[in-house]
């Protein structure tokens, strides 16, 4: 991972990979049912206080050295009754449980119900608690212990994980235990994502907050059925229309195993399964499939060069002018920069911001268009291949009369070369250009020429990230 800014806010932009998902299908619709019905905060469980999270009581407080009867019994409600409503409702489909492991040590009618079903079980960690304050070590203890008791219990070890209430280390303690396909504790995508930890290649399924039926527990959450329905049938809607997305929905025993709220979920499966080309799937396939499609790659990233290779690799994206790069590299770099829009945006900003002077000894650094240097060969790669792409390598005698013949006026003028990006024009269109602009003051024409600078910088760019 980069020693800069850590957070990625650019992804996939604008073109995510594509998804091809089995059969042609649009979109890859994801259920989840969290099974952490006695998993949760109590003091029988050797915790400090009573559960407070995700239940009828909104608002509810931990109690804190007692047991908190009413809190329980909800949680029992999920495990009796809500359980098997979901169950009844989803065993004929591809689910994913996200399993606290004490929990389903403590569900065995349940773990057998899941399995039956060909249900794929995902941990949800070791005990459904707060993780945010948790040291490191223990961190990393119960992500073992976990494994250990889900593969007891289970009889197999999880392929996925999902903390959900965790903490900064969470994912990258997840990637380090080496055995899962896909962590889930991320909600930042539409479809899966890698990221880097050390020598390991972490696939990211993105998991969901919004299609999730803890809003029933939640202040301005769900009130009703129809709610939940309407939002799940308006995500499935844009998903299904944009193609090769994934939609996720997030369920609870105790919360959407509840009858006034079941009906929306069942009404919600026969509204996605009324479409063509729509899958529904476990996560290990979806992340089966999306690491058969879209392997990761790793390359040199420009946030994770020392600063030497930084300034090696883009010191001459700006004419000569290696000190713009230099200056680059003490930002605030992360994954966002690590393409050519990002340097784009780091190199420009430094251009910028340094003085006028500065700038001139850019524009002076870039060679007459056409001129004495391209004639005796000695432009810079770039420049050549620049000024070639427009054919001004093919001039002829007059042709070329006239351009030197403009260079030098334009010189005499401005003080600085006639800049201009020659990939966006034609031989004739630069003509043109270098006419009319002759005759702009020089401030205005400064200003053109450190745009046309940027623009030059811009397709190098582009041509470095192919």
């Amino acid at each position: 991972m980069t020693t800069g800014y850590p957070r990625d806010l650019t992804g996939y932009g604008a073109t995510p990979p594509a998804a091809n998902w089995p059969k042609g299908a649009r979109i890859a619709v994801q259920i989840v049912v969290n099974y952490e019905e006695g998993g949760e905060n109590n003091i029988l469980h050797g915790d400090a206080a009573s559960e407070a999270f995700l239940s009828e009581i909104v608002g509810a407080a931990a109690w804190p050295g007692q047991r908190h009867a009413n809190m329980e019994s909800i949680y029992e409600y999920g495990a009796r009754a809500g359980f098997w409503r979901l169950y009844r409702m989803l065993s004929s489909l591809p689910v994913t449980v996200y399993g606290v492991a004490t929990a389903l040590a403590r569900a065995p009618e349940q773990v057998k119900a899941m399995q039956e079903a060909g249900w794929e079980i995902a941990s949800h960690g070791l005990k459904w608690v707060e993780h945010k304050d948790m040291p490191e070590d223990e961190e990393r203890a119960q992500i073992a212990e976990a494994v250990r008791l889900h593969t007891e219990v289970v009889g197999s070890r999880p392929r996925g994980w999902y903390t959900g209430r965790s903490s900064e280390n969470t994912i990258a303690l997840a990637a380090e235990e080496g055995g899962f396909k896909y962590i889930a504790d991320a909600y930042a995508d539409d479809v899966p994502y890698w990221l880097e930890f050390e020598n390991r290649d972490q696939l990211i399924v993105p998991y969901t907050l919004d299609c999730n039926d803890m809003r029933f527990g939640t202040p301005q959450g769900f009130n009703s059925g129809t709610q939940f329905f309407d939002y799940l049938k308006a995500t499935f809607d844009v998903l299904y229309a944009e193609g090769g997305r994934m939609m996720s929905l997030g369920l609870h025993c105790r919360l959407v195993g509840r009858p006034g709220r079941a009906q929306a979920l069942q009404d919600f499966i026969a509204y996605a399964n009324s479409h063509d080309g729509v899958w529904f799937a476990t996560r290990e396939e979806i992340a089966d499939h999306w690491a058969a499609q879209n392997p990761h790659t790793r390359w040199a990233r420009p946030s994770e060069m020392s600063h030497g290779d930084f300034v090696r690799t883009f010191g001459g994206i700006f004419e000569h002018s290696a000190w713009i790069a230099d200056r680059a590299y003490a930002l605030e770099l992360g994954p966002t920069h690590d393409s050519a829009v990002g340097v784009h945006s780091a190199l420009c900003r430094m251009f910028r911001s340094a003085t006028r002077d500065e700038r001139l000894g850019v524009l002076t650094a870039h060679p007459d268009l056409a001129g004495k240097l391209a004639a005796a060969g000695t432009l810079t790669a770039e420049s050549t291949s620049e000024q070639a792409g427009a054919g001004l390598d093919a001039l002829t005698d007059e042709e070329r009369t006239t351009f030197q013949a403009l260079n030098t006026a334009y010189v005499e003028k401005h003080g600085f070369p006639f800049i201009i990006a020659v990939r966006d024009h034609t031989k004739a269109s630069i003509m043109d250009a270098f006419h009319t602009r002759i005759d702009d003051d020089t401030d205005t024409e400064f200003a053109t020429a450190c745009r046309q600078v940027e623009r030059i910088a811009e397709f190098r760019l582009m041509d470095y990230f192919a």
